[in-house]
């Protein structure tokens, strides 16, 4: 068998267009495709009642059968019930076997024109014309685009074919079908287009979601490990560093005792280099470790001074007893309680705020609360950032979490960080 690249281009081009009306109306022309019940959450159907929801669903299946009845009650005005019988059959056979259905409506079409004895508009009768308009309206929203290009081509060829080699009449109504259904199929070639464009978007705009989700929470803990990398490493170095002099502020250190200076400093080295490959690899290539040590509670006034000058009114409460927590957790808290006073300048110009820190036994609390926004300055978008953060934060120290609207239509961020006893890190 010759190859098809080996032909001429118009055979090529014929053999493509033959192989692709094979494919809409050829292969599985007989397949079983029920169509499925109306998806009832659309913008109109939900503000339905709920009981009218439920028979809302079979709408597309009762709009058919009311189209068949339809036809078929044009055969009857003409009194031939058998005319609109089989024109009918075609039209509900668009519900579970489309394809099928428009090639029993083409081939149906003589034999109704004949039993009809209608002539004047050979081979279409009226029931045949309606019946056809309505079978390739149908398969056509349920099939792709160029399933309609193909039908229609087809209806018009096979019309054109029965009025020049079997003609019967003066009159022939295949022009004013190929018009009315190219009108009609265009309009649901469009809105099925239409249709598709906008699933395909809302699934990409689902994507893009997902995403952009995970490169906010990655980013977010990126942050937090290069912190959490400062952090350490600065502790790191200060216990390698107390024990290299250790032995020197001592008269005559017992050799055992230099050992175990020597062993620890030996030992924080090696930690502080395993810290810095594993987690030096998150810093961005610009990346510049601050000049400055990282805050902590002690610089929350500096904060609420800043958000003060920036226009925000700020009212703090530090309740309980004071006392100095791990680097990590006061870090974190002065993070989140930064992220949330930068949330209500964002979100809720104009809004009154108050943070408030609580010393509990067994940790520390945390409440920074706004209420709605005021003034002329509209909120400003977020990109999700803010909270996801926070959670990041809260999470890595086995905290809870909670930021949700309050009653005013402000909003409310509560937290707490458990700290450990002295004992308890002994036991």
């Amino acid at each position: 068998m010759t190859d098809t690249k080996t032909r001429s281009p118009e055979y090529r081009m014929a053999h493509g267009m033959f192989m692709g009306m094979r494919r809409e109306l050829l292969d599985d022309a007989l397949a079983y495709r029920l169509l499925p019940p109306m998806r009832t959450d659309g913008p109109v159907t939900r503000r339905t009642p709920r009981f009218i929801r439920g028979y809302l669903a079979w709408f597309p299946h009762a709009l058919v059968a009311g189209a068949a009845l339809i036809v078929m009650s044009l055969g009857y005005t003409e009194g031939q019930p058998v005319t609109g019988l089989v024109p009918a059959v075609a039209v509900l056979l668009t519900l579970a076997r489309p394809v099928a259905a428009f090639w029993l409506s083409l081939a149906t079409a003589p034999f109704v024109s004949i039993m009809s004895g209608y002539w004047d508009g050979w081979p279409w009768a009226p029931t045949s014309f309606a019946g056809h308009l309505t079978v390739m309206t149908v398969v056509a929203a349920r099939t792709r685009p160029r399933t309609a290009a193909w039908m229609w081509a087809l209806t018009g060829a096979f019309g054109f074919f029965c009025e020049t080699v079997l003609s019967r009449g003066a009159g022939a109504h295949t022009a004013p079908l190929l018009v009315v259904s190219a009108l009609v199929l265009l309009c649901v070639t469009v809105f099925h287009t239409r249709r598709q464009a906008k699933e395909e978007v809302t699934a990409q705009l689902t994507v893009t979601e997902r995403e952009r989700s995970k490169r906010t929470l990655l980013e977010e803990r990126t942050t937090i490990a290069r912190e959490l990398h400062d952090v350490v490493a600065h502790h790191m170095s200060v216990v390698a560093i107390q024990a290299e002099a250790a032995p020197y502020r001592v008269e005559n250190p017992p050799p055992e005792l230099e050992q175990a200076f020597v062993t620890i400093r030996e030992n924080a080295v090696a930690a502080l280099t395993e810290l810095r490959r594993i987690l030096g690899v998150v810093r961005a290539e610009d990346y510049e470790a601050p000049d400055a040590p990282q805050p902590t509670l002690a610089d929350l006034d500096g904060l609420i001074a800043n958000v003060r000058d920036a226009g925000l009114s700020v009212e703090a409460t530090v309740t309980g007893a004071v006392r100095e927590l791990p680097q990590g957790v006061e870090l974190s808290a002065y993070r989140i309680i930064q992220e949330a006073l930068s949330n209500v300048l964002r979100h809720a110009p104009g809004a009154p705020a108050k943070v408030e820190v609580s010393y509990v036994l067994g940790g520390l609390g945390l409440r920074i609360v706004n209420g709605p926004a005021r003034g002329l300055v509209k909120p400003s978008p977020g990109a999700g950032h803010g909270i996801t953060g926070m959670r990041e934060r809260v999470a890595m120290l086995d905290g809870g979490m909670t930021a949700e609207a309050t009653a005013d239509g402000g909003y409310e961020v509560a937290v707490f960080l458990p700290v450990a006893h002295a004992g308890q890190g002994e036991s």
